[in-house]
């Protein structure tokens, strides 16, 4: 069997290599457009910030070192610009001889990757605006920055447009340069992939680092300035002079090749695949970022452009022209970003996703510490989960923080793709050490409080209730008067919790009450009782004022920088496994 492979990074290494290992016969030619296969794309921000400071460190294999371990024919600098699936053979044009030869195939597996999303902006074609996809993309970057570029002098400031996962990578990599940065983003906010009251407290340390942030605009054209510098108008009509533009708005499926061949496309402008990853034209293939995949949450078909996903998708192909019949499960988006010193990372669908599907959910929000609090070194992080209101089980996940985010988003992730519920959560058994964790971990905590939820132990209100949620009702401000002094919200009482029991003697039981504190432990407490003493109608805020000050974009004070102590939600949790639902 003859496998040819259009495309060499990340799915179609990964076809290209285990095909090799299932079968020692076959003939496999890999084409690729670019001068570099099999490398770290992932690490490239780091290069230009010299965090990584050998390139060589980027370049995981060559096509002479994928001959002499695995016998795969790699041939770069060789595009693909045709495919006659009738007669099964491909147009390949090397670039370097400027020829154009025809390669049979028994079966053709494409893996076009995406495309960096350039905007048709006036003046978007100038030098100094660069996307990163490439070794050579993030070359020229580096030379920018260096002074090396035609004899330039040495940027010293960026304008990034996009504040997803390769913006926010490159903007804090530029400022490892002492690089002055802009980021402009459409959205109203840092990370779109993540609600918002979880990337409040990024935009603030991200500002904390120089960082300036233009959210809720967009650039509209790209101009020459009488200085020479570049000069980004906005369409909010602020101009950014700056020295280089680094776009990073996304990425398109690159489809242009399997549309000409007949390829069926999906809903989403990717390729369309069934579960075995073929596409609608027998004997081909597909995988990668150019694919669209089921959502192991929501509803359609996606596309979903992560390193992750695509290295299993060209095993799950290689699995299938092996004779091993392999089909690819479901996507569920799982991402990470560090950011300076804080991490943000996800998984599932989150809050705006499940609206907008129509898919019932409930969510509580967070703020345990990394590890144990007493152990030096930790910071509290910002976490939220969202489930299903019938029985518990895990939608989604969002987590922002510094130090221990990367293991709980982990274990969330691992807990959604195995269709726990957040009463699985509560009896995970997790490591425990002072340095690592807490003998009730966060994880272990979102499944107290969400199985509290669902069991009836305690009504939340959220920040997007505001105001309405207080109309008729006594606002309880549980913390302690110099917090309360500090910050409060409108027209609330403040009754610092050691002084609750004494306070509710003379309140009417069938009036509202809604309470919060900081992050809300005490509010907990404060609701306990008073649910305890005969109050009818008493729900606590999810999260306390600190998610209520990052979902409203408050100013500074909504850092998570809470004293408050880090406990469990579920302190009085001794009810049976019997007060849990049927599944």
């Amino acid at each position: 069997m003859k496998i040819v492979v259009v495309g060499g990074v990340a799915a179609g290494m990964s076809c290209a290599a285990r095909a090799r290992r299932l079968d020692e016969h076959a003939e496999i030619v890999v084409l690729e457009r670019a001068r570099h296969v099999s490398f770290a794309n992932c690490g490239l921000p780091y290069h230009i910030g010299e965090v990584i400071e050998e390139r060589d460190q980027l370049l995981l294999q060559t096509p002479e070192s994928l001959r002499d371990s695995l016998d795969l024919d790699v041939r770069v600098a060789t595009e693909v610009t045709a495919v006659d699936p009738e007669r099964k053979v491909v147009a390949a044009h090397d670039l370097d001889r400027d020829e154009t030869y025809e390669e049979a195939y028994d079966a053709l597996v494409l893996t076009p990757g995406a495309s960096p999303i350039v905007p048709p902006l006036p003046g978007v074609d100038d030098p100094r605006i660069h996307v990163l996809r490439r070794i050579r993309d993030m070359d020229g970057i580096k030379a920018a920055v260096d002074g090396a570029a035609d004899d330039a002098a040495p940027v010293r400031h960026a304008v990034v447009i996009g504040a997803g996962y390769i913006g926010l990578e490159v903007a804090e990599n530029l400022r490892h340069r002492d690089v002055d940065v802009t980021v402009v983003e459409m959205a109203e906010q840092v990370m779109p992939p993540l609600d918002r009251e979880l990337t409040t407290p990024l935009e603030g340390h991200l500002r904390e680092h120089g960082v300036e942030l233009r959210l809720g605009t967009r650039a509209r054209a790209f101009t020459e300035g009488a200085d020479g510098r570049l000069r980004v108008e906005l369409a909010d009509g602020e101009v950014v002079p700056t020295d280089l533009v680094m776009l990073a708005a996304g990425v398109r499926p690159a489809t242009g090749l399997a549309e000409a061949a007949g390829v069926e496309l999906g809903p989403r402008g990717g390729i369309k695949v069934d579960a075995h990853l073929r596409t609608s034209v027998p004997d081909v293939y597909a995988a990668g970022d150019a694919i669209e995949v089921e959502h192991l949450v929501l509803p359609d078909s996606w596309l979903i452009p992560l390193a992750g996903p695509a290295n299993r998708q060209g095993r799950v192909v290689a699995d299938n022209l092996c004779g091993r019949e392999t089909t690819f499960p479901a996507v569920q988006g799982t991402g990470i970003v560090k950011v300076f010193d804080m991490v943000a990372g996800g998984t599932g669908a989150n809050e705006r996703q499940l609206a907008a599907a129509g898919i019932p959910y409930e969510r509580v929000h967070l703020h345990p510490s990394g590890h144990a609090g007493y152990y030096p070194g930790t910071r509290q992080m910002h976490l939220k989960v969202l489930f299903s209101p019938d029985d518990g089980r895990l939608l989604g996940a969002g987590v922002i923080g510094f130090d221990g985010v990367d293991k709980r988003l982990d274990v969330l992730a691992t807990a959604l793709r195995g269709g726990m519920t957040v009463y699985d959560l509560e009896e995970l058994e997790l490591g425990y050490a002072p340095p690592f964790g807490s003998a009730k971990d966060p994880v272990n905590m979102a499944g107290f409080l969400g199985a509290n939820l669902l069991r009836g132990d305690v009504r939340l209100w959220y920040p997007e209730q505001y105001p309405t949620i207080l109309e008729g009702a006594r606002l309880v401000d549980v913390r302690g008067p110099e917090e309360y002094e500090a910050w409060h919200l409108p027209g609330a009482q403040n009754v610092p919790l050691p002084t609750l029991r004494a306070a509710q003697e003379s309140w009417d039981r069938d009036t509202p009450i809604r309470l919060y504190c900081a992050v809300g432990f005490r509010s907990y407490l404060a609701y306990r009782a008073l649910v305890g003493r005969g109050f009818t109608d008493v729900r606590t805020l999810s999260g306390g004022s600190s998610s209520f000050r990052a979902a409203r974009d408050l100013p500074r004070e909504a850092r998570l920088d809470s004293h408050e102590p880090l406990v469990s939600y579920a302190e009085d949790r001794t009810g049976p496994q019997a007060a849990r639902p049927s599944p």
